[in-house]
């Protein structure tokens, strides 16, 4: 039985199509079903349904064979005992520091001030900001990262930004770029080693699949 993690939502949908590259049909889909363990249409392949930041967790310990994770969430990871050998190229965003509309944040960091930041990206930030010799307090977030400004908790924050809109309707503005993320297939290595003859060929398809998308973009 070859086990995939996934999370619910974006990442689920943005890899469907590569799963059916590779002969894989979910029998049910997560947004319906309280079902956290999913079979397909090959009785040796099943996914789980797990917290985007849990996925290298359950493949790292060996619950999962395979997953799908977001480049930040690797990073706050750690990456330990993962085999990463494919960037997916799906669910694209840009990891960016944002601050309320008016708050000058250039003359803030030119004066050397110690800036509050609320993120859940701790690791990200922490190297980011030590990178440019700006000094920071960080406050650890799990959700509604916006609001941090809007009340008084953050000086700024940093979060994942896909379209804007969000930050828009309240009242924020991304002012740095820190990276690019993406989603990638991670293994855990020693399921590569005694399960080859079944990762290997689901590898080779998403990484065909993968091509003929870049291709054709």
């Amino acid at each position: 039985m070859l086990t995939i993690a996934l999370s619910k939502g974006r990442i689920f949908e943005e890899t469907l199509p590569l799963l059916a590259a590779a002969g894989i049909v979910p029998t049910e889909a997560p947004e319906s079903s309280r079902k956290l363990i999913i079979g397909t249409n090959r009785d040796d392949v099943r996914l789980i349904i797990v917290r985007a930041s849990d996925v290298p967790t359950y493949v790292q310990y060996g619950a999962a064979d395979l997953g799908v994770a977001g480049r930040d969430v690797l990073i706050e990871h750690g990456g330990s005992g993962l085999y990463q050998p494919l960037d997916l190229q799906i669910a694209r965003c840009r990891l960016m520091v944002a601050v309320q509309r008016g708050f000058d944040y250039e003359g803030a960091v030119k004066q050397g001030a110690r800036l509050r930041i609320a993120t859940k990206y701790t690791e990200q930030a922490r190297e980011h900001f030590a990178a440019k010799g700006v000094h920071v307090d960080l406050i650890k977030l799990y959700g509604s990262m916006e609001l941090a400004p809007l009340v008084g908790l953050a000086d700024a924050i940093v979060d994942l930004v896909s379209t804007g809109s969000t930050l828009k309707a309240n009242n924020l503005e991304a002012v740095e770029h820190i990276r690019d993320i993406s989603s990638r297939l991670i293994v855990n290595q020693a399921a590569l080693k005694l399960k080859e003859d079944r990762i290997q060929p689901l590898i080779d398809a998403f990484t065909s699949a993968v091509g003929q998308e870049a291709s054709q973009s």
